[in-house]
């Protein structure tokens, strides 16, 4: 027994000395680096390096989704829900103010389609509140549309009625009485088509950020529309 141990201890001294004397590099998890059979960089790469430059590559040919990463930056620049009274499919002053700020981010991508879905709260019947959805998402699209957004874009108009609250109560609720607009598509077959246009919308944005913008009084801002 004794003997065996003292074999394996002398085993690992000799690998230990092998290791410090072969001349080769190591990674923190043991992996050997040589330099001679191995790219530039890999000893300082551990894999993150080129995951940015493959991104850009998958942007660049089309490959990335950009429906999803579009409806993303929507989501997360502005608001997609407007609210609704009871029973109502009439847009009120603070719906209005969500929508003008929705129109005004539609139109710096001419080639993306949205959808509007309509919401009930879980008060009357299916039926009912199917249609009612269905009214309220088409008072967002009438809504766009006045403020120069074209219909065609506009892809498609449902409604998810009763469907999916997101407050699970049988009383009114007025969180659950909404419209949710999304990117639903691209205009052109070709999604590399909005590389060009999508840089164009930068660089405006860049050039804007850079200039004064005017003040406007509290005064001279008339009164939100109610409903």
């Amino acid at each position: 027994m004794a003997l065996h141990k003292k074999n394996t201890i002398l085993a690992a001294v000799s690998v230990i000395a092998l290791t410090a004397c072969d001349g080769r590099d190591y990674f923190a998890d043991g992996r050997a680096f040589d330099s001679w059979t191995q790219e530039a960089g890999a000893f300082v790469d551990e894999g993150q390096f080129g995951n940015p430059t493959m991104h850009n590559t998958l942007v660049q040919t089309g490959k990335r989704n950009f429906v999803v990463d579009l409806n993303n930056r929507f989501s997360n620049e502005v608001t997609p829900m407007v609210n609704f009274a009871f029973d109502s499919a009439i847009l009120d002053g603070e719906a209005r103010a969500v929508l003008q700020k929705q129109a005004n981010w539609i139109r710096q991508f001419p080639e993306v389609r949205f959808r509007v879905y309509g919401h009930t709260d879980l008060v009357g019947p299916n039926g009912y509140n199917k249609t009612l959805g269905l009214r309220r998402a088409r008072a967002v699209v009438s809504y766009l549309s006045s403020q120069g957004i074209s219909r065609s874009r506009l892809q498609a108009v449902s409604s998810l009625g009763e469907t999916q609250p997101l407050i699970v109560t049988q009383d009114r609720e007025r969180r659950n009485r909404r419209t949710i607009t999304e990117v639903s598509g691209l205009a052109k077959k070709n999604p590399a088509l909005l590389n060009g246009k999508y840089a164009e919308v930068i660089f405006r944005e860049y050039v804007n950020s850079a200039v004064e913008k005017p003040t406007v009084s509290g005064a001279s801002l008339g009164n939100a529309g109610g409903g």
